[in-house]
């Protein structure tokens, strides 16, 4: 493989980690938060994430391993690995203290309640969104190996997914010791994982990289993606604006992916 194809995969994992400094930004100087907007973002996320994994990754998935395996054995192999990936993403949100849950979002003007484990709960919020983005940034880089058209709006979608993320961490760092400075660098910081984890693959996966291998991570990451959207995207895009705005995101985030995908082929 291309050493130019790792180093952009690599960098794109960085940008999605690092949204969350972005979050953390617009916790820090915004005095409201812009619901409709987020949750239409939020929604549109989940558009592209479910699209590109039903649409484009488990029919890759299928297609490389029927060439070893047959369509039955590969079909098989594909599901085992798609259920995988959301036993994995799903062990570990439920190993996320629930009162720490970096999912459990609220707007800004919500969290500056003044509150004596308001720094607790940021720091503990920071470690949990470090520990959950390390399979997403496995999924992130996976994703820039295997095809740019591809991993490019999947990048968008999980930077615009940590966006709150990066609010859920600074807005109780900040109101509980005035520092802002602090809450942008923890929130950045805990944004690491993403990249950590890509390095993680690279390091672990990448010496015994082959097709066989490319389409079990396929479907792992299309497990992954399809967790994220439906557990954590959804509902937060449900929670911050209208039913039919978080609806309206999810169908424009699947027509912007379906007719990127057909100016590729």
């Amino acid at each position: 493989m291309e050493h130019q194809t790792i180093l952009i995969a690599f960098i794109m994992t960085l940008i999605a980690g690092l949204s969350t400094g972005i979050g953390s930004l617009i916790a820090l100087i915004a005095k409201h938060t812009n619901t409709n907007f987020l949750s239409f973002s939020l929604g549109l996320s989940a558009g592209v994430m479910i699209y590109v994994s039903f649409m484009e990754m488990l029919p890759t998935s299928l297609q490389t391993l029927t060439a070893d395996f047959g369509e039955k054995t590969a079909t098989l192999y594909t599901l085992l690995a798609l259920f995988g990936g959301i036993a994995l993403i799903a062990l570990i949100d439920f190993l996320v203290p629930k009162s720490s849950n970096p999912h459990e979002m609220h707007a800004v003007e919500e969290m500056k309640s003044n509150n004596s484990r308001l720094k607790h709960t940021g720091i503990v919020t920071a470690i949990t969104i470090a520990i959950h983005n390390f399979p997403e940034g496995i999924a992130t880089f996976m994703s820039g190996l295997n095809s740019l058209e591809i991993a490019i709006p999947i990048t968008v979608a999980i930077a615009i997914h940590n966006i709150p993320e990066g609010i859920a961490v600074s807005v109780p760092i900040y109101h509980s010791t005035g520092n802002r400075k602090k809450a942008f660098w923890l929130s950045f910081l805990s944004g690491l994982a993403e990249p950590v984890g890509a390095l993680i693959a690279f390091l672990f996966l990448m010496p015994y990289w082959t097709p066989l291998l490319n389409g079990i991570v396929l479907s792992v990451v299309a497990g992954i993606m399809i967790f994220i959207s439906l557990d954590e995207l959804l509902p937060s895009a449900e929670k911050y604006g209208k039913h039919h705005l978080c609806i309206i995101g999810v169908v424009t985030g699947m027509i912007i992916m379906a007719f990127s995908l057909y100016l590729f082929i």
